[in-house]
């Protein structure tokens, strides 16, 4: 059976971990948390973002909230989460708190913040640069909005290309009639 054609550039990472040596895996296992570090920068990345689009005029922008998944959803608890048998006596896999932290503030809301943060950059670019390429129109309807900045202002619109011009992820044609 063929394997679908978005799931040929799967990233093979389970059929290759355990072939590592255990010595490289836990050195591994500490670096996913060094972006810790740089989450305090990347939180006020992403609200200078919003509030660049909300003092521009901004208005139905998601949130970070928007993007985190909700807590009812996660399928463990404390009492009930899943541990690893461990490989060597001191191995944070053993432990509830370890999985708790990682599968449910962590990967969450890391995830949920650079969605949002990815998410605001393409509304930025889509007020302010409605020019297509080659990943805009696949990529960016998340981020669609009622007219770019070049919209607004009839006479320099006029200037853009035909696709550009009509193009419903930063010109709902609803908003110019």
């Amino acid at each position: 059976m063929k394997a679908c054609e978005s799931c040929s550039q799967r990233v093979e990472i389970g059929k290759n971990h355990r072939n590592k040596n255990v010595f490289i895996r836990a050195i591994a296992t500490p670096l996913v948390y060094l972006p810790l570090l740089m989450v305090p920068f990347v939180i006020f990345s992403a609200y200078t973002c919003y509030f660049h689009l909300r003092l521009s005029g901004g208005k139905n922008i998601k949130k970070w909230a928007d993007f985190i998944p909700d807590r009812a959803s996660h399928r463990y608890e404390l009492k009930s989460q899943v541990t690893m048998n461990p490989s060597f006596k001191l191995s944070a896999a053993q432990s509830k708190l370890y999985w708790i932290f990682n599968c449910t503030w962590y990967c969450p809301l890391s995830v949920a913040l650079f969605e949002w943060h990815a998410y605001l950059v393409k509304v930025i670019e889509n007020w302010w640069c409605p020019f297509t390429h080659d990943r805009k129109n696949e990529h960016y309807q998340d981020a669609a909005i009622d007219q770019s900045f070049w919209h607004i202002y009839p006479e320099e619109a006029k200037k853009l290309d035909e696709d550009d011009l009509k193009n419903p992820i930063w010109n709902d044609a609803e908003d110019n009639k």
